[in-house]
């Protein structure tokens, strides 16, 4: 077959043009990848040869008033794989757990934590043994895509004395990874879990920093070290708290095994949370890194549920540490001074319908108002009650704080159950199921009126100072102080010096401390079927507070048996403020 010479040169002249314009689609690709985008692919290929292994950084440390160190940072291991797929994580740690343990929870966690960040190592272990990482170390080269490297761990020094203030540290959950509060953190990252690691966590984060290793297309780590230079992380600056860590420490001490209940004290003009603490206590320690099912199960089904926090959640019947209250809307209403009788005597019950007794069976005879405060006469006060009447007492229990939450700068505080009025009681029992003799009771800080350690001992710094309560912060701040109640100077006064009577010669006389004059109020609730609860709210000095100490000791049958132990903590308190700020001499 033969062409036409030009046909032949037309043949020859299309494919010129194709060529050419192969040629320059090509180069024009060639200069776009090379020039036009060269940084983008120059990325895309460095991500597909090195992988980002985060830094994790050391959390802020925390401090006491006196610059004790409450939480810090000890050297740890964690233990990470890199995986191309959840097939191929599944398989090495199937193979992992032949060398070490990893049981089913674990293996799944693992996984989790994978497809929330596919990226990212898959974090096995947060807080690995020595052991663990030693035997992973000889038999490295059998896991490629192993990545072992220190990581700081929280420490808690006073573990047990701390427990219910402080927290601890733990593994992100997914519902937290949901939440706008924790936007930015990713799956196996450490957060703050309950107490101030929780309240103080943007403070206490530290920025994760960054190394790179070099992989091959199946993710396995060909170079772990001087692939690209590393971010270092930054450790936050320290939080600095108002707590007295010592004061924390006898408290432990104080409680021991055997009583159970809470403590709360405070600074009386700036609200300075000085303690807070809740028995039984536990280890947080054991929660660092993972708590095993085991410890936890143990703590979940203990008979005094050790994880529950009395001092901010526990609301308890305040018993006489509540006729204060009642005293002082009589006193803002005028119905009643310190010197004021009642029209009957006491003589150990007061008939209302039934007979509503007194503590006393003996009763107190024809007292007054600061007498009855010091010996804590309950007939005294049912009688002050029904003169204040049922609505003027609902309003100002609301008024004093009773029914609200304290505000404290920490997680977990449980509003007071206090009635804002009578359709509470409508509501409750219904229109015709109660009566106007609840006010009796609620007098004498009884039926329904539950109250945390953590509210009685804010009213009390109101009544150590001038009226008004600040509201309780863990790490200072401006004092936030609020009027609770409205009582000339001299009327405050007789309140503070009926206060005082009771511990020198009324019924917490057996708490005296030599040479401390301590004022306070016991109370002993009545909480079927249990025992009797023990309270007491006070302060010292009685002329110059620096102290407001709130305690309840469940099942302590007496205030009396509650006044010996704080008495004892204002005591070590005051002694150690004094320590403290001596200035050396030479």
């Amino acid at each position: 077959m033969s062409y036409h010479p030009n046909a032949i040169l037309r043949r020859a002249r299309v494919a010129r043009v194709l060529l050419v314009a192969a040629f320059t689609t090509l180069g024009g690709a060639f200069f776009r990848a090379q020039v036009l985008h060269n940084e983008e692919f120059v990325l895309r290929a460095e991500s597909n040869r090195l992988r980002e292994v985060p830094l994790p950084g050391a959390r802020g440390i925390i401090y006491d008033r006196h610059g004790q160190i409450i939480a810090e940072n000890l050297p740890g291991y964690s233990v990470s794989i890199l995986s191309p797929t959840v097939d191929s994580l599944r398989s090495a740690l199937r193979s992992l757990s032949r060398v070490i343990e990893i049981d089913s929870a674990q293996q799944a966690l693992a996984v989790r934590r994978f497809r929330a960040a596919p990226t990212r190592p898959a974090v096995i272990f947060n807080d690995a043994s020595f052991q663990v990482v030693s035997v992973l170390e000889e038999r490295r080269a059998e896991f490629p895509g192993l990545i072992i490297q220190s990581a700081p761990k929280r420490y808690y020094p006073d573990a047990q004395a701390v427990a219910a203030l402080i927290g601890y540290t733990g593994e992100i959950s997914e519902e937290q990874l949901a939440m706008p509060r924790y936007e930015g953190y990713k799956a196996g990252q450490q957060v703050g879990k309950g107490g101030l690691e929780q309240q103080y966590e943007p403070q206490l984060r530290a920025r994760e920093g960054s190394r790179f290793v070099e992989v091959d297309a199946r993710n396995r780590v060909v170079r772990d070290n001087g692939v690209r230079a590393e971010v270092p992380p930054e450790a936050p600056p320290p939080l600095r708290t108002n707590i007295d860590l010592d004061l924390q420490r006898y408290a432990h001490e104080y409680f021991g095994d055997s009583l159970r209940g809470a403590v709360v004290a405070l600074e009386p003009e700036t609200g300075g949370v000085l303690a807070i603490y809740s028995a039984p206590s536990y280890d947080i320690n054991r929660f660092i890194g993972g708590v095993s099912s085991s410890y936890y199960r143990e703590l979940q089904e203990h008979k005094y549920k050790p994880l529950f926090n009395r001092a901010l959640s526990g609301r308890y019947p305040p018993a006489s540490t509540w006729k204060l209250a009642t005293a002082v809307l009589g006193m803002e209403l005028g119905l009643v001074t310190m010197d004021t009788h009642q029209e009957q005597p006491c003589t150990g019950g007061y008939y209302y319908g039934r007979v509503f007794k007194c503590w006393d069976k003996r009763g107190h005879g024809d007292i007054s108002l600061a007498q009855a405060i010091a010996k804590s006469c309950d007939v005294y006060f049912y009688q002050l009650g029904l003169k204040i009447g049922l609505t003027r007492l609902l309003a100002g229990g609301v008024r004093l704080g009773f029914g609200d939450s304290t505000g404290i700068d920490m997680p977990g505080e449980k509003t007071p159950i206090w009635p804002a009025s009578t359709a509470y009681f409508d509501r409750r029992y219904g229109p015709r199921g109660w009566n106007r003799s609840v006010v009796l009771s609620l007098s004498i800080g009884q039926a329904n009126n539950s109250q945390t350690p953590l509210n009685m001992a804010r009213f009390y710094t109101a009544l150590a100072t001038d009226g008004y309560a600040a509201t309780p912060q863990v790490v200072a701040r401006t004092p936030e102080r609020k009027k609770l109640f409205d009582l000339s100077p001299e009327q405050l006064k007789s309140v503070q010096l009926a206060l005082a009577d009771v511990v020198s010669r009324g019924t917490a006389a057996g708490a005296q401390i030599q040479g401390l004059t301590i004022a306070g109020k016991t109370g002993t609730a009545q909480v079927p079927p249990e025992e009797d609860y023990a309270w007491f709210v006070g302060y010292a000095p009685a002329d110059k507070p620096k102290i407001v100490l709130a305690i309840i000791i469940e099942e302590g049958l007496h205030g009396s048996t509650a006044a010996k132990v704080a008495t004892k903590l204002m005591e070590r308190y005051l002694k150690t403020k004094l320590t403290m700020n001596a200035v050396p001499t030479d």
